[in-house]
């Protein structure tokens, strides 16, 4: 596991400092005095996730978000399933910004029983007419919660195998004010599968957007490619790459997001690994996100703020 995150570390860290160089350099020959101070770019997305993954966007410090993410069952069940509506599974977490560059989770699964939880660095950030790229380094970690699998004989069951590790670089820029592009390279770590057929890592690309159409209403999309365990089983069944795509809503404040989906699953290594449904067979779930943010700890300027009735 050490090995991996060093890993993902020795491809991030050149990442930041050549951008961080080629902004220091865009800085020097663009140089007028000052005239021309260079601005960071906001709202790549509206929201600290495209539909499943996490967006290069941080909580402001302070900030607490209360997060509800539904995925209802298949739309191709039917009236007899009122078309997936009767059953659903729900991820109930909180998300705090902790500074303006770091961001960090836990949440709550009811498929497998899992607890999740995560911490979001930001490495960079796009400029205008300066650093071309948002980046930003994600890593996870999920424990499932359910009953303990069948295992041959002879071999024991140990707590580390429930457990499961992502690692993900977040690349995005900002084109225009309506579209903006996500890029996902992703390492996900389980601690038990079936050595003798797949590998316990899985690397996965995964491309993301969001394509705004109004003031407060934009498409969104995302799709992960496993460069292995392509063939992986779960239980039996086949899994599969996972499509999502959706729309946001900004409604006073708060962006609410619906969208369809073939991953029932809402941590990197279900929705990554775990996609047991496909498009092509009309196997696929309505779903959406929804969050009510706090404010907990009040931004320094306001601090001495008194509110008079």
């Amino acid at each position: 596991m050490r090995r991996i995150i060093l890993s993902v570390l020795a491809v991030a860290l050149p990442f930041a400092a050549a951008f961080a160089q080629a902004d220091k350099l865009l800085d020097e020959l663009n140089d007028d005095g000052g005239k021309a101070k260079k601005e960071p770019v906001t709202s790549t997305f509206k929201a600290t996730r495209i539909i499943n993954s996490s967006t290069v966007e941080n909580l402001a410090p302070g900030v607490l978000d209360f997060r509800i993410l539904h995925r209802f069952g298949r739309v191709s069940d039917g009236v007899d399933n009122f078309y997936g509506f009767d059953n659903a599974t729900t991820r109930i977490g909180l998300d705090y910004g902790v500074t303006k560059w770091l961001m960090v989770g836990l949440g709550h699964n009811t498929l497998f029983k899992a607890n999740d939880g995560f911490a979001k660095v930001k490495l960079l950030t796009q400029k205008k007419n300066g650093t071309p790229l948002s980046i930003s380094y994600f890593a996870g970690i999920s424990v499932d919660g359910g009953a303990a699998p069948k295992l041959p004989p002879g071999m024991d069951w140990y707590f580390t195998h429930r457990m499961a590790y992502a690692h993900q670089l977040l690349l995005a820029r900002k084109f225009s004010n309506r579209l903006s592009l996500q890029l996902m390279p992703t390492v996900i770590h389980q601690n038990l599968v079936d050595s003798t057929k797949w590998s316990n890592t899985t690397i996965g690309l995964g491309v993301g957007g969001r394509i705004k159409v109004s003031n407060r209403v934009a498409i969104t999309g995302e799709y992960y490619f496993r460069g292995n365990n392509s063939d992986m089983l779960l239980s039996g069944a086949t899994t599969y790459n996972s499509l999502s795509i959706g729309c946001d809503i900004e409604t006073g404040g708060h962006v609410f997001q619906l969208f369809f989906t073939n991953s029932n699953g809402m941590t990197e290594r279900s929705f990554v690994t775990q996609t047991t449904d496909t498009w092509e067979k009309g196997r696929i779930h309505f779903g959406f996100n929804i969050s009510r943010v706090f404010t907990v700890v009040k931004p320094k300027e306001f601090r001495s703020t008194k509110n008079n009735w």
